[in-house]
């Protein structure tokens, strides 16, 4: 089966899908995205996905071109037309073809772009063994909450990690943790859980939630502030969460242990926790 996508009302190959050079997602990264995973073909936390797709258009005052129904069905009918049993589906809303200028342009259509690939989960040795970060500076933009695909700054930031050979970068702004290039971080110390709270310096994850419902639910204390990058660098455990890295665990920050330099149990805890929620999503879905 080819990969197939939707644009703009139409499915067609995937390779096949074209879009305008005046395109303002194009010019001026002027959109925003979702990345969905889907386990046995079913779309995870797809509510809660496409209710910060709202919240983003929201934030570039650009209106949602479908209902809540519209993208669902969408959402499942690129599923059905894509093989693999789990999958990662992307959606993009571009303000729409315009002359190039800054400003908002007046009655333009958005552009709308659903597609699928296989979702690659991380590896087993990177679960049972945990993976090597670095950090750096969070020199990106203030509105971080907002999904935009203007990722230039996550871009480079994540090149340095690949160029040390690392998983990811966590990032430090103004001396306290915001988040990881395309993750979000987790400090584990003395058995607490620990993660800046949601704000415009970090993407509101939905792995993040998830994460946090499932501490809880595990008699696991959690507290959402400000971490200085001391009590990060000296932290018992380190993960990075996103929906397609899930739960992993971060051995070696800047080349120096984390904790026991090993997966920790309060990653272990949740770590399972997340794949027993999942199981039972999908069963519920049934």
């Amino acid at each position: 089966m080819s990969e197939t996508a939707y644009l703009n009302g139409e499915f067609l190959p995937l390779d096949q899908a074209r879009v305008s050079v005046l395109d303002r997602g194009f010019i001026f990264g002027d959109g925003v995205y979702e990345v969905i995973p889907v386990y046995s073909r079913r779309p995870f936390r797809l509510p809660q996905h496409l209710q910060r797709l709202s919240r983003s258009l929201d934030a570039i005052r650009l209106a949602n071109p479908m209902t809540g129904a519209e993208w669902t069905r969408l959402i499942g009918e690129i599923v059905a037309r894509n093989a693999g049993e789990d999958q990662s589906v992307y959606l993009q809303v571009t303000r729409g073809v315009a002359k190039r200028d800054h400003a908002f342009p007046k009655g333009t259509k958005p552009t709308v772009l659903v597609m699928s690939s296989p979702l690659v989960t991380p590896a087993r040795e990177w679960v049972d063994n945990g993976v090597s970060c670095i950090t750096a500076v969070d020199y990106r933009w203030l509105k971080c909450d907002v999904k935009s695909v203007s990722l230039l700054g996550n871009c480079l930031l994540r090149q340095s990690a690949a160029e040390a050979g690392a998983a990811e970068v966590v990032l430090f702004r103004d001396g306290c943790l915001t988040e990881a290039s395309a993750s979000n971080v987790f400090v584990a110390r003395n058995g607490k859980l620990l993660s800046p709270p949601k704000s415009h310096l970090i993407l509101s994850g939905i792995t993040y939630d998830v994460v946090l419902e499932l501490a809880a639910a595990s008699g696991i204390p959690i507290e959402l502030r400000e971490i200085p990058e001391p009590e990060v660098r000296s932290a018992d455990e380190v993960w990075v969460t996103s929906s397609t890295k899930e739960v992993l665990a971060v051995v070696t920050l800047d080349g120096k242990p984390v904790g026991a330099g090993r997966p920790g149990p309060v990653f272990k805890t949740v770590y399972q926790a997340f794949q027993d929620f999942k199981r039972r999503v999908i069963r519920r879905a049934a």
